[in-house]
This record gives structure tokens, sequence and C-alpha cells, in this order.
């Protein structure tokens, strides 16, 4: 009926006049009375209504609905319905009325989405109008002309039946210069939830209130004691203000039945701009906040509002389960990162808003699972899946909708949340039109799930979007004011929801991988994104081992790691990879601050020396377990120490320097390479190498040759004193045989007739043994041409040549 409506001069065929009976007959009369300009009937201004829209004049005027009160009447209750009408078509309408109309209830959620997809007035489908006092007249509607309307019905005119879910319509009826005959030009459909006397068994709804925002702190801190915390942008200190999205969520949901699942990161955010906190601007520059004082007042508000409320704490920053389940654990460590965000989930939300939060929870985007998004949850301790129906979906037949409870095995309960209630409020509800047909479709679909199995309780999860715009808010916060308001749901925590009974019908089984909604997978992090996570992890690891207060770096550096694995970054591939960028980036000036200063060719005169490597620290904390190694890569031309390399422990406080000195010993002239280096106690090259050149200069073949002959000169002159007193002794022995009666002299000498000794020298020369020597006892002995030439030379007072002197 309704496609034979859409074209100009068709009417029901004659078998459908006969199975429809005199509804066939009546709708078929007026057409032909209002084509022979005949007297029309009642029943033929019905008839009317249907004809004009072959040439889609029931879309000439568009109706937008802007409020219906009640949302769920019940006995006794007047019905208001709000709204305006604009005049699309080039022709005046005249003699126009709005009315209300109440179709026919329907039978099942199918149905309420059909229904909710058609378009065009159908008068089976969208009844008859309520007529009498209770239209709207508009003599006159111009073209492009909007103009409001407000009619209001008791219920009772609506003869409404028993529970269910009713259509109900705005239609205008009018005339145009070219149709001059009463028709429907324009109408707008929703649904009137209808329970008027309470369930038999309530549903027990769970409803999911999100504060979750995207990421706005950089790991960039000031170079201050204080650490002050730098944001990429101001955009949080909007969402926070009065009437910004996240205090529309606050304000709205402190006054609701509802479960509160918070991001850990976004409390730390907010707790952070409470104190002093900076902007980045154009550049490298930075600006205060100031903010202060708004993100002191949501912080209060929220405490307060989630008081004896329950609230679930996701892993701190969000992660993307589903990316790191598809790209993420085949790069070695990404998982340890989801056990981290989720251990400091609970304290972050305990200690700013002094609530125990739930913390055994995890929910992929979109409720989407497989099995392997299954498993990498629950590595990090959760045991309950929030999963989503579209996902999870039922494979039984069941008419109704079971229990969200499922458990899909290992001890693993899969929290199934309802898709057609949980994306309800997904479009565009900025208008008043767009959120009003968005509530009442809700509220229908909630009532229709009961009447499924009215005698058979069941617990359903609601879980929204991730982050609702302030106007999705408020027509949730709309639709759940009715829903607690009406006779067919009560609320429920997502705890008892995960507790519930489950139905043994319910499908359990998870969907395989293959099934994972390639629109999502598309948005995914790649498997690149992971790989800079962890090389910017091991950086760290690096990092802290030297620093004597590691947490000034690890908390900022692993919650910054935490934020780069964050949902918020789908649909944002750009900005996700900038800002991996910029936390590596930072990174490595920070590693740079404690470097070794650079050293230019170092002059090396005599065969020792000692040479300075200087090591620089311009962080604001001290380091220590460093070691710094000294290499020459020509070890049998410039030995450091003992041999090839040396190393000495490094320790050097905030903002200083400091200089270790290495011993070396020369064998040759020439040039040797050396190579300086930090290490980490555990063995890992910590920064940039620096290598210089040392020129030995001062090793001459003169002066070589000048230590061999003193060497061979100290030889010569003791043999020389062993042959001669071996003479003299053979002398003094031949004398005693030849004179008995001699008397041996001091010393085993003869003294001669004069009084000196005779050595038996050739050379005639003597000393007697009253001589004295010149030299006092304990002064240096005058040099001897064979003692040995000096280490280094002596310091030159001449200008020092181009290149680095060596302390000696």
């Amino acid at each position: 009926m309704a496609e034979a409506a859409d074209f100009q001069g068709m009417s029901p065929s004659p078998a459908r006049r006969w199975l429809r009976r005199t509804g066939a007959l009546l709708a078929g009369a007026p057409l032909l009375a209002g084509l022979l300009q005949l007297p029309a009937t009642p029943m033929a201004h019905a008839a009317e209504k249907s004809a004009p829209m072959a040439a889609s004049g029931s879309r000439t005027v568009s109706v937008s609905l802007d409020s219906v009160s009640p949302n769920a009447p019940t006995d006794g209750d007047t019905l208001t319905v709000s709204g305006t009408v604009t005049n699309n078509g080039k022709q005046a309408v005249t003699d126009a009325h709005v009315g209300l109309r109440v179709g026919p209830s329907l039978n099942s959620r199918g149905s309420i989405d059909s229904a909710a997809r058609r378009t065009g007035f159908a008068p089976d489908a969208d009844g008859t109008e309520i007529g009498g006092k209770y239209v709207e007249k508009f003599p006159k509607l111009a073209p492009g002309v909007a103009q409001a309307f407000t009619l209001s019905v008791p219920v009772k005119q609506l003869h409404l039946g028993s529970d269910g879910v009713y259509q109900l319509g705005v239609s205008l009826s009018g005339q145009t210069s070219t149709q001059p005959y009463e028709q429907v030009l324009g109408i707008q459909r929703t649904f009137l939830p209808w329970e008027p006397d309470g369930a038999t068994a309530k549903t027990k709804t769970t409803y999911l209130w999100p504060l979750i925002s995207s990421v706005h702190m950089s790991a960039e801190t000031l170079p201050n004691q204080q650490q002050t915390p730098v944001f990429q942008n101001d955009d949080l200190a909007k969402e926070i203000a009065p009437g910004g999205r996240l205090s529309q969520l606050l304000s709205l949901g402190k006054d609701l039945d509802v479960t509160w699942v918070i991001d850990p990161d976004l409390l730390a955010s907010v707790d952070a701009m409470a104190g002093s906190y900076s902007v980045k601007g154009d550049g490298d520059s930075v600006t205060a906040g100031k903010s202060q004082a708004v993100a002191k007042q949501w912080l209060a508000e929220l405490e307060q509002a989630v008081q004896n409320k329950e609230v679930v704490a996701l892993p701190f920053a969000d992660p993307d389960l589903a990316s790191l389940a598809h790209d993420g654990k085949n790069v070695t460590g990404s998982l340890s990162h989801l056990k981290d965000a989720t251990d400091v989930a609970g304290s972050t939300v305990e200690t700013i808003l002094h609530v125990k939060p739930e913390t055994d929870f995890a929910w992929p985007v979109n409720g989407a699972i497989d099995p392997s998004i299954v498993k990498v949850a629950t590595s990090a301790g959760a045991d309950k899946i929030i999963a989503r129906s579209d996902s999870l979906q039922e494979t039984g037949g069941l008419p109704y909708t079971p229990t969200s409870a499922r458990p899909i095995g290992g001890g693993t309960t899969a929290v199934v949340a309802d898709a057609g209630l949980s994306t309800a409020f997904e479009g565009d509800v900025s208008s008043t039109g767009g959120a009003t047909l968005a509530v009442q479709r809700f509220l229908a679909q909630s009532l229709m799930t009961n009447l499924e199995e009215p005698q058979k309780q069941r617990s359903i999860v609601v879980a929204p979007q991730r982050m609702p715009s302030a106007s999705q808010a408020q027509s949730m916060a709309q639709a759940l004011k009715a829903l607690q308001d009406g006779n067919w749901s009560q609320s429920a925590e997502l705890s008892a929801a995960a507790d519930a009974k489950p139905d043994p019908r319910a499908a359990t089984r998870v969907p395989s991988t293959s099934r994972y909604p390639s629109s999502l997978r598309r948005e995914q992090l790649p498997r690149s994104a992971f790989q800079q996570i962890e090389d910017t992890q091991d950086k760290l690891d690096n990092f802290q081992v030297i620093l004597t207060d590691p947490a000034r770096v690890v908390t900022p550096f692993g919650r910054a790691i935490d934020r780069a694995m964050s949902t918020s970054w789908r649909g944002h591939p750009t900005e996700a990879s900038d800002f991996r960028q910029d936390v590596e980036s930072y990174l490595d000036g920070l590693t740079a601050q404690v470097r070794l200063i650079q050293k230019s060719e170092t002059k090396l005169s005599g065969r020792s020396a000692t040479i300075p490597v200087t090591v620089q620290n311009n962080l604001m904390q001290g380091v220590d377990h460093l070691v710094l190694r000294l290499t020459s890569q020509q070890p049998t031309r410039l030995k450091i120490g003992n041999g090839p390399y040396a190393e000495q422990p490094i320790t050097v406080s905030g903002g200083h320097s400091q200089s270790v000195k290495f011993t070396t010993t020369a064998n040759a002239n020439g040039r040797a390479t050396v190579v300086a280096q930090l290490f980490t106690e555990d063995g890992q090259a910590y920064g940039p190498a620096v290598t210089f050149d040392v020129n030995v200069t001062e090793i001459t073949p003169t002066v070589m040759l000048v230590i061999a002959g003193g060497v061979l000169l100290l030889v010569l002159a003791g043999f020389r004193m062993y042959t001669q007193r071996k003479r003299l002794a053979a002398q003094q022995a031949e004398e005693e045989q030849n004179d008995p009666q001699a008397t041996p002299r001091e010393g085993g000498l003869n003294d001669s007739a004069d009084g000196t000794v005779d050595t038996g020298d050739t050379d005639g020369v003597a000393t007697g043994p009253e001589q004295e020597s010149d030299t006092e006892p304990g002064a240096d002995a005058p040099e001897q041409p064979s003692d040995p030439a000096p280490d280094t030379a002596p310091e030159s007072a001449d200008p020092s040549s181009t290149g680095e002197r060596v302390d000696r």
C-alpha cells in the first residue's frame, strides 16, 4: 500500500480490495470522487491525502519534532508535542493544519527499525488524524518560512490499546494552487512507548556513563624542580569549562543512576591542570596555563558525584586492545605496557576521587571481540570484557534479547551490551528534532525488549560511544531520566550485570579473528607504532639506570608511552605518529644532556702523561652508575693504563661537569686514535663516543741514542770496576806470599812511600784515604753522562701549538 501511494493515480489491486474488504473500498472511492470533483465524504478526505504522494507531495513540507512530553505517558497524562513546519516547495500552502496520528502497535524490535527507516505517508501505517480541537491551523505557509506548533492531546484521546510501542505521527495537511484539495504535504513519525500499569518483571538496565577524552598531556615537563607539565594544547580546559563536553557529562550524569566508566588519564590530566601547567605554542614556545580554577571545580564536582556510585577504571589512557591484539603482541614488551596501565589505573582514581574503582573490566572499541582480543585483555588481569551484541551475535534464533552476561571460557565473562540501545545516540542529535527522535526510539527499543519476554526478568547493558558530544550527552540523559521514571525498567550496576545468571540459550562462542570488522581494523595502530614505542622504552630503560632520582623521568615517560597506545588515536593516524615522535625526540634530548665533551688533537710530550676527558651533566639531577672507558686504537704505540683501555666510574651532580684523567704510556712517535665512551654499569653504551688523536712528539732517535749510550757507559764502568778489583786482589795475594811479615793495610791495599794508595791503576790516579768528597751528605749527586734521561721534557715557555695539551 505504501509503495502504491508513492505514485499518483495508483490504487490497491482488486485482490487487495477483496482481502482488505471495506478498508480498500474506502481507500479507492475518495480518489475517484476527487477526480470527478464530487462532494467528498469524511473518509474520502483520507484517501485524498494518500493520492498526492505520487509526486512527493508528502515531502513538500518538512515537519520537525522538538519535544514529546512526557516521553512515556501513562493514564491521565496529556501528551504535548511541539515542533516546526517549513514549506520547502515553491508554492504557498493554504488552509493547512498540523495534527497527531497514532498508528498500530509494533510487534518486534525489528519492526521499530523498519518504521524508523520509512519515509512518506502511508494511511494504514500512520493511522487516522486526531482532529477536532486537537489540531493547529495555519492559514498560509509561505515558501521557505518555518512556523512553530504545539499540540496537546489527552492520552485517552489517543485510544491506545494494550501495552506496547505505537507509531506516533505528526502530519501537516493543506493544499496548493496546483493541487487545490486537502492532502498530506508533510509528516514526521516517532514512537510512543505505552506501559501504564508497570511490567510484570522489570528489565534490569545498566547504563555506562563514560568520562573519556583524547590525549592532552605531552611527555615534556619544564626544567624546574616542580616538573611543571606541558600540555599539547588547551582543549581540555574547554571540555571541562561550563558548557563544555566533559562539563555537560558531569552535570548530567550526577543526577542519573549510571555506572561511571573513567579513563584515569583524564583525571591525571585535570589534576595536573589544577596546579601549575604550561601549554605548547608556536615552535618551541610554551605559555602558562590559566584554567586552574576550572580544573579544581570540575574535580571537586566529580568527586562528589561518584560517591556511593559504581566506578569502573579503564587501564590508564584507555589502550587500544584490538590494536595490541592484532598488531602489537608480536612486538616484544608491548603487552607489559597494558599491565602497567592496568596497575596504575586503580591507584590514580582512588588518589584523586577517593573511591575504590572496579579494575577488572576491559572495553574493546565498539565492543568488537575475537579470540586474540580476549587473550590480550585477560593478560592484564581483566576477567570481564564489555562486548556488544553485533559482535557476539545470537545464532540460536532466540525470540528475545538474552541477559548480558555470557561465560566465554577460561573464567572470563563477556558482558554483552545491546547494540541497538548502545548506538541510539551516535547520530547527529545537535538539533532538537534529531534529539527527540533518538530519545523516543531508544525508549521504544527498551520497552520492546521487556515485552519480548514479559514474564522473565533479564539484565541488559548499554555501552554508548566512548566520547559522546555535549548534545549526545544531553539526549542520553533525557532518555535515561525517562527510562528511570518508566514502568518497565530498573537501574543496575555493571558488576551486578556481570554477575547475573547467564541465559543457557544465549550465544557464548567468540567470533573468529577473520570476522573482526574491516572498518575497525583499518583504524588500528600499525605494528610500526608498537615498534617505535618499544624503541622509546629501551632508551628509557637505558637512561633511568644512571639517574639518582629516576622517578622524575620514569613516571612522565611511562604515562606518555601509555598514551601512545590510546584508543583515541583511531581515525587520527598523523596525530598519533606525531605524538610518538615527540615523545621519543624529547627523551633523546634529555639523554643528550649527559655527554662527553668533544676533544681536539692532544699532544703527548714524552713517554708518559695523563689525558683528561670531561663528562657534562645538564640535567636537574645527578647521574651515577656510569663508567667512562678510554680505548687506544693503536695500543702498540700508546697504552691507556696498562693495556689498550682503562675505565673509571663516573658521578656528576646536576648542572655540573667532571674531568677524569687517564694515565698513558707512549712507545713510539706518531698519532694514535683514542675513543672515549660512556657505558652503563651493565655494559650498555650510553650516548655517542668521542674520538680524538694523541700525537706523540718528543721520543726522537737522538734521545733514544743518548739513552742507549748512557746504558752502555754504565755497563762498561761496572765491568772496569770488576776487573780492577780482581787485579788488585791478585797483586795483594802475591805480595803476601813474598813477604810473610808484612802487615796488611785497611782495605787490603799497600801504602806507598809518599802516603798514597797504590791502586795498581796504570793511569797513576789514586785517592788517599783522607781525601773528602766534594758533595755534602744528602745533597743531590751531580748529573753524570750515564744518568737516564727524564720521562718528559722540561716545560717550555714558548706558546703552545695548535691542539690540546695533556696534564703530566
